[in-house]
């Protein structure tokens, strides 16, 4: 199947939405907010479930900073299965061997968007290198999706906008609000809902309304 959807996408069906678009969609909702990991401890119990896990959702947040030249190491990472998500507050346990071995593991299939950016700031506190990983942005292309957010890609899919009020939070702030931790759950979540509708064909690009 994905061959043809490749086919498809090569003959110029190509699908993208627009900001406006986006913006009329219904809010995505999420409650079940995520596992709060800030200690050495917790972690390692973490990463263990993590290994039993068929997929794995990734993403990162930064404090973002507001003063030029001024900028911030990965303060949370976020690993989700199908069932959980977990916070990781990289900014107070860093990156220690066991997680940074999770990363770093072939074996284990996880999925994100925007990788290479996240590499790059996951390589200031200790990342080496990353294995296992399945970038959206580029997986998305044999199904005719042109788009390259998650957001975006989120939207074309299922209809639902992932709102990004908490995107410019302090991630580093002492205690993280319910409305931070839904929200970065969220992102990896999203990520394995993606792969995972694409992966077993339940989206057909030339039903879509956004057709360029």
């Amino acid at each position: 199947m994905a061959d043809r959807l490749l086919n498809t996408y090569m003959q110029g069906l190509r699908l993208s939405i627009s900001k406006e678009a986006l913006s009329k969609l219904p809010a995505e909702i999420y409650t079940d907010g995520g596992i709060i990991i800030d200690t050495i401890e917790q972690m390692q119990q973490a990463v263990d479930e993590l290994r039993q896990a068929p997929i794995i959702g990734f993403d990162t947040e930064t404090r973002p900073s507001f003063r030029r030249g001024v900028s911030h190491n990965v303060s949370l990472m976020q690993l989700a299965t199908p069932e959980k998500c977990f916070l990781f507050r990289l900014h107070t346990i860093g990156l220690p061997e066991d997680l940074r071995g999770l990363l770093e593991d072939g074996e284990l299939l996880k999925v994100g968007v925007s990788l290479r950016d996240d590499f790059h700031q996951l390589r200031k506190v200790g990342l080496e290198t990353p294995a296992g990983f399945i970038d959206l942005q580029q997986y998305v292309k044999q199904f005719a999706i042109a788009d390259a957010s998650l957001s975006r890609i989120y939207g074309i899919l299922f209809g639902k906008r992932i709102a990004k009020a908490q995107r410019l939070s302090n991630w580093e702030a002492e205690t993280l609000t319910e409305a931070q931790a839904n929200y970065a759950a969220l992102d990896a979540v999203a990520c394995i809902r993606i792969y995972e509708h694409l992966r077993l064909g339940r989206f057909h690009p030339e039903e879509s309304p956004y057709k360029l």
